[in-house]
């Protein structure tokens, strides 16, 4: 082709971006048409509101944004890595569920001691990786004593999560560009539900007012994704620190670092609430 030159030199972000850090990484604007960072996002909890699960009545949305060169360059080769170390091979799909329930490929614990080394070095990956969270956790219960019209719990943290992520790139200097959001499928219904509502958004039906630049990606659940596994193995430890905030929950504590907060990220850990998680129906309706 003749006109290679005009084209957006979209690769060259790999090379011109600092990997160092993902919350550090300056406020550069893209060379692509593609933003710097790429978003993984998954869910803990039932988001039907016909019965509500006594031991866990919420449902958690939990998106991890990474910065697309550290994401390549550290967590990818960190997590094949550890998979390497214990299975022998990297086709093992991290499921916090199985994990915690040592199911399927989970079920080669030797002893307790296997076991605590297994999950510390994972929680290691977790708390030394670079990545921002924004995350929206609904009390299906309190949801439903509000009566009238229920909404769709997923369709609530939904909304909120993509309003902050667009702060965020803005933060960033990349919200002129389009950043890919990437969900595993559910069944081909609530697929077709989510895409229209995550477009319908993206239109401008949110709380900002604006078109908004993502774009959403379907993943198969046996997709061998760092990003997806690690925004699984997240979701549930935040749902528990709200449902149980006098219990232990050391997995909670790592991600209190990840996010996004109105301090900056000098104040890592402090400040998020409200910002970067939010509950859902609030207890008190503080101003943000």
């Amino acid at each position: 082709m003749n006109n290679t030159e005009s084209l957006p030199a979209q690769f060259s972000l790999f090379e011109n971006e600092d990997p160092s850090s993902a919350e550090a990484a300056s406020a550069v604007s893209p060379l692509g048409k593609f933003s710097n960072y790429v978003v993984y996002v998954d869910e803990s909890g039932d988001h039907g509101m016909q019965t509500l699960d006594a031991n866990y009545p919420v449902f958690v949305l939990a998106f991890c944004i990474f910065h697309k060169r550290y994401y390549c360059e550290k967590v990818v080769p960190a997590l094949e890595k550890f998979k390497f170390n214990h299975f022998g091979h990297d086709l093992v799909v991290l499921h916090e569920h199985e994990i915690r329930k040592e199911k399927g490929a989970f079920n080669f614990f030797q002893s307790r001691q296997h076991q605590q080394g297994f999950l510390n070095e994972l929680t290691e990956i977790i708390e030394t990786s670079n990545f921002i969270l924004v995350s929206c956790v609904i009390d299906k219960a309190a949801l439903k004593d509000k009566g009238g019209t229920i909404p769709n719990p997923y369709h609530l943290a939904l909304g909120f999560c993509l309003e902050t992520l667009y702060e965020f790139l803005q933060e960033k200097n990349q919200d002129g560009a389009m950043t890919h959001v990437l969900v595993e499928c559910r069944g081909k219904k609530e697929d077709n539900e989510l895409e229209l509502e995550f477009r319908r958004m993206c239109d401008g039906e949110n709380r900002l007012g604006i078109s908004l630049p993502f774009n959403i990606i379907f993943a198969d659940k046996k997709v061998n994704s760092a990003g997806l596994q690690l925004a699984d193995l997240v979701a549930r430890p935040i749902g528990m620190s709200v449902l149980r905030p006098m219990q232990e929950n050391r997995a909670f504590d790592v991600l209190k670092k990840k996010f996004f907060c109105s301090g900056g990220r000098e104040n890592v850990g402090e400040g998020f609430e409200n910002w970067g998680l939010k509950i859902y129906p609030p207890e008190s309706e503080k101003p943000r």
